[in-house]
């Protein structure tokens, strides 16, 4: 039987490139290469594609071919520039193994939308609406699900400090891992938050500070439904959690640590995944999400945020919780690759 074609495509122009890297690291571990022939398209942080052996320490510096992903459905795949003439490659499906903007946004889903390859996670509208932060908030109300009191500060807009009762969290409508995100516990404070945000996006949110423990839910979906991974809670010693900022990551943060299964109740466990499911659906998402909530003491939950690409790191919680669940990485690639194969042949 022949392998099934996966362009695993990888790092982008976002904040995010070297998290994206570290994610295509462990997908490639876990890839089963008797059932998978994969084909490495890494991204640089000047947006130049390559068509590379994998995302190992030498790819950006050179190696690779140059490779673009053919929007043409008559021509679908991968074209790559070898000695002056382009070689056409098919492909089965295509794992966009992609965080932040140009990869979590609904960008790389309207290439591929075009393009009428298979692929793996969230489609244009779901996508760009997880993204953004603001968006995802009012989809959830409508669904009945709480969110922090927050307001939206465009480009052009001053923000007027004393409007808001403090301490609040200003960060970037449309970016992930923490970046450009601050704690504001005095007015004096929230013009440079604010500036600090914009350089990550121009619109910016301004939020209620919710008091609560930080929970979260890994969601897989599949032919006969959603699972849901065991659930997680951060545990702080101090400040507020900021995942992918550290200089060594891999050798844990210096305020916060996961625990997997979460330590709280059954009932609070069961009302976090079914809330989690709940906003997966509303929101329309496909394939695999990671729905990020706030577990306050009187047994309520409040959404945080919402990831359709959720790191793949050796560190990172999607995978950690799914491994409790009992899906290893390797398992969840193979369920992903399946259901999105059946999607298409519906």
């Amino acid at each position: 039987m022949d392998r099934l074609k996966i362009g695993v495509v990888f790092g982008g122009s976002s904040e995010e490139h070297p998290i994206s890297v570290k994610s295509a690291h462990e997908v490639a571990i876990s890839l089963d290469t008797e059932k998978y022939e994969p084909f490495w398209i890494g991204i640089t942080n000047d947006g130049a594609w390559k068509l590379c052996d994998g995302p190992g320490t030498s790819w950006e510096n050179g190696n690779g071919r140059p490779v673009v992903l053919s929007p043409d459905r008559s021509a679908p795949g991968l074209l790559v520039l070898d000695n002056g003439q382009y070689e056409t490659i098919g492909l089965d499906l295509v794992f966009p193994v992609l965080h932040g903007k140009l990869g979590e946004d609904g960008a790389i889903q309207g290439l591929l939308e075009l393009s009428g390859i298979p692929y793996i996670g969230c489609d244009v509208q779901s996508s760009a609406v997880c993204m953004d932060k603001s968006l995802a908030y009012v989809v959830a109300r409508s669904a009945g699900i709480a969110t922090p009191n927050f307001w939206t500060v465009t480009a052009s807009e001053q923000v007027v400090p004393d409007q808001f009762t403090y301490p609040v969290f200003v960060k970037p409508a449309r970016s992930g891992s923490s970046f450009g995100v601050s704690k504001v516990t005095r007015e004096e404070e929230l013009l440079a938050a604010v500036q600090a945000a914009r350089k990550y996006d121009s619109k910016v949110l301004v939020e209620e500070a919710v008091v609560g423990s930080e929970v979260g839910c890994a969601i897989l979906s599949e032919r006969f439904g959603l699972v849901a991974g065991e659930v997680d809670r951060i545990a702080l010693t101090h400040g507020f959690f900021k995942i992918h900022q550290e200089k060594e990551p891999e050798s844990g943060s210096d305020n916060s640590t996961f625990i997997v299964p979460a330590d709280i109740s059954a009932e609070s466990r069961l009302l976090v995944q079914e809330t989690a499911k709940t906003l997966y659906r509303a929101l329309g998402c496909r394939g695999l999400a990671r729905v990020d909530l706030f577990l306050q003491e009187d047994g309520t939950v409040v959404l945080n945020e919402v990831n359709t690409l959720p790191g793949m790191t050796s560190y990172s919680r999607y995978p950690r919780m799914m491994a409790a669940a009992g899906l290893p990485l390797s398992e969840v690639v193979d369920r992903l690759v399946s259901q999105t194969l059946c999607g298409k042949q519906r």
